[in-house]
C-alpha cells in the first residue's frame, strides 16, 4: 500500500501531534515508523499562551514572509504521535478565505 504522505516528500509540512507538540519543516522521508523532517520548528504549545491553529496560523505568516523559525536541523516524528499532517501552503490564516477567495455558490 502507498504512503498518502509520500506525496508531500519535498514540501514544507504541518505535523500535527495528540499532545501539545507542532512540527513545521520539509518532509524528506516517510517510514513505517515516522517522517523525517528538515530545517524544522518544533514547538511544544505549553510553553506559550496561544492554541495549535494561532500558532500554526503565524508560522505560516513567518514562511511567507520569509523569516520563518528552525530549531532542528533534523528531526523525526513517530508516526503513532501524528494526529494530522498538511502541507504549509494548504494553512489557511486568519486574514485570508477558507475557499481561496473562489465563490462557490
Amino acid at each position: 500500500m502507498d504512503d498518502p504522505l509520500a506525496s508531500f516528500v519535498g514540501e514544507r509540512v504541518v505535523i500535527d501531534t495528540a499532545g501539545p507538540m507542532i512540527y513545521i519543516g520539509t518532509l524528506s522521508a516517510c517510514t513505517p515508523a515516522g517522517l523525517w523532517l528538515l530545517d524544522a520548528d518544533v514547538h511544544d504549545r505549553t510553553d506559550g499562551h496561544s492554541t495549535k491553529e494561532e500558532y500554526i496560523s503565524r508560522a505560516c505568516e513567518m514562511e511567507r514572509s520569509g523569516t520563518r523559525r528552525t530549531n532542528r536541523r533534523r528531526v523525526f516524528v513517530e508516526r503513532c504521535h501524528v494526529l494530522s499532517a498538511s502541507r504549509l501552503a494548504d494553512v489557511v490564516t486568519d486574514d485570508e478565505p477558507a475557499d481561496g477567495g473562489e465563490d462557490r455558490r
